[in-house]
C-alpha cells in the first residue's frame, strides 16, 4: 500500500490549508502548526505507556501495545473523528511529529475506510525547522521600529500597514504589565510559529514596534531581536488626554468586552477585576508602598463607579499610572541606549506616513 505524501512546504500555511495533527493532545499543547487541528492517534496515557514500552523493549513491542490500546471501538472512534474533519475540509493534510509511524496508520487506516490524504514528509520538526528558518532570514530584513509613550497606539500603526508585523498579536499580550489577554496565551512554540507564519507574506521592508525581548510569557528568537535592536526607528508624540484615551480603550473597554464575551457578565466582570488588580499589585516594587496604596484605592473606587455607569473613573487611576510608571520608565529605557537618533518624530498621522513613505522607499530600492 502506497501512502501518498507532501512535502514539508510553508506555502500550506499561506493557503490556510487545514493540517490534521495526531500527535498526542500533551504534544500539540506545547505547539503545534498553524491551522492545525489536534485529533491523535493516541490520547496521553495511551502515548506514555507505549513510550515507555519503546524504551524498555523496542519498537516491536511498542507498536503491539499501541495496537492493543487503540483497537475495537477506540480505533474507529479515531478514524470517525478524522472522516468528521476530511467531511467539512477534505483537502486537509495529516502529520504527526517526524512524519513517519503515526501519520503513517492514520493514512492507512483511513485508506482502508475510502479515504486517501497525504501526511507532511518530515512532519512538524520539518515544517518546524522551516519557520524558524523564515525568522532567522527575516532578522536581515529592512526593519522600521515603532517607539514612543504608552498610549501613543503604536501597534495600531503598525496594524495599518500591509507590512507591518505585530508582534504583540502573535504573543497574545500588549507588552506591558496591564497587557495579558484574557484568552490563554500561545506556548513558546506557537508564538514562533505564527511569527514565521505571519513572515512569509513579508519578504521585504517590514514595520513593528518597539518592544523588549519578552512579550508576556513569549521571548523573540534572538536574531530577531538583534536585527530589531539596530534598525532605525520613529518615535510617537501625543498629549496625555489623548493617550489617557488610547490606554483607557485598552485596558479598560476593550478588556472587558472580550471578558464578557468568553465569560458573560458576572463572571467576566470578577475576572477582569482580578485581572487589573493583580497587575498593579506587581508594581509595588517600582511604585513603592504608599503610591500602591493610593492607586489601589483610586482603582478600587473606579471599578465601583464603573458598576454605577461612571466608565471614566478608571481615569483617577490611569492617569498617575502612565505618568509615575510608565513615561519614567520609557524615558529611562531612552536613557539606558544613549542618544538614539530618529529617523521622525511626530504624532499618530505624521508617524504612519513616514512609516508608509520609509517602506514604499525601501521597497524600491531593493
Amino acid at each position: 500500500m502506497t501512502l501518498p505524501l507532501v512535502p514539508a512546504d510553508l506555502g500550506l500555511l499561506v493557503e490556510g490549508r487545514t493540517l490534521i495533527d495526531v500527535r498526542a493532545p500533551v504534544e500539540f499543547a506545547q505547539g503545534s502548526l498553524p491551522g492545525a487541528v489536534n485529533l491523535p492517534l493516541m490520547n496521553n496515557d495511551e502515548r506514555h505507556r507505549v513510550g515507555i514500552a519503546y524504551k524498555e523493549s523496542g519498537q516491536d513491542a511498542a507498536i503491539a501495545l499501541g495496537e492493543r490500546l487503540v483497537s475495537g471501538e477506540v480505533k474507529q472512534a479515531r478514524i470517525d473523528a478524522w472522516r468528521n474533519q476530511l467531511a467539512s475540509t477534505p483537502d486537509a493534510i495529516i502529520y504527526c511529529f517526524r512524519g513517519g509511524l503515526r501519520s503513517q496508520i492514520a493514512q492507512r487506516w483511513l485508506m482502508e475506510s475510502g479515504i486517501e490524504r497525504p501526511r507532511i514528509e518530515g512532519g512538524w520538526k520539518a515544517m518546524r525547522q522551516g519557520l524558524c528558518a523564515r525568522i532567522d532570514e527575516a532578522a536581515s530584513q529592512p526593519m522600521l521600529v515603532v517607539g514612543g509613550l504608552t498610549g501613543c497606539a503604536k501597534t495600531a500603526i503598525v496594524q495599518a500597514l500591509d507590512n507591518g508585523l505585530d508582534l504583540e498579536g502573535c504573543a497574545r499580550h500588549k507588552g506591558s504589565a496591564f497587557g495579558r489577554h484574557p484568552l490563554i496565551a500561545p506556548s513558546q512554540i506557537d508564538f514562533e510559529h505564527d511569527m514565521g507564519r505571519r513572515l512569509l507574506g513579508l519578504h521585504g521592508p517590514m514595520v513593528l514596534e518597539d518592544e523588549s525581548r519578552h512579550i508576556g510569557a513569549a521571548n523573540i528568537p534572538l536574531a530577531f531581536w538583534r536585527g530589531m535592536e539596530v534598525a532605525p526607528r520613529i518615535r510617537v508624540e501625543m498629549p496625555l488626554d489623548w493617550r489617557l484615551n488610547q490606554i483607557h480603550k485598552d485596558y479598560i473597554d476593550d478588556l472587558w468586552t472580550v471578558y464578557r464575551q468568553q465569560f458573560g457578565e458576572v463572571l467576566g466582570w470578577k475576572l477582569m477585576r482580578k485581572q487589573l488588580s493583580s497587575a498593579l499589585g506587581r508594581l509595588k516594587k517600582r511604585l513603592g508602598s504608599a503610591r500602591l496604596a493610593r492607586l489601589e484605592r483610586l482603582q478600587a473606587l473606579a471599578f465601583r463607579e464603573h458598576q454605577a455607569g461612571n466608565r471614566q473613573a478608571h481615569e483617577a487611576w490611569l492617569a498617575p499610572l502612565l505618568t509615575e510608571y510608565y513615561d519614567p520608565m520609557y524615558r529611562y529605557q531612552l536613557e539606558k541606549h544613549g542618544e538614539r537618533e530618529f529617523l521622525h518624530v511626530g504624532d499618530w498621522d505624521s508617524c504612519l506616513d513616514f512609516a508608509r513613505h520609509w517602506s514604499q522607499q525601501r521597497a524600491a530600492a531593493s
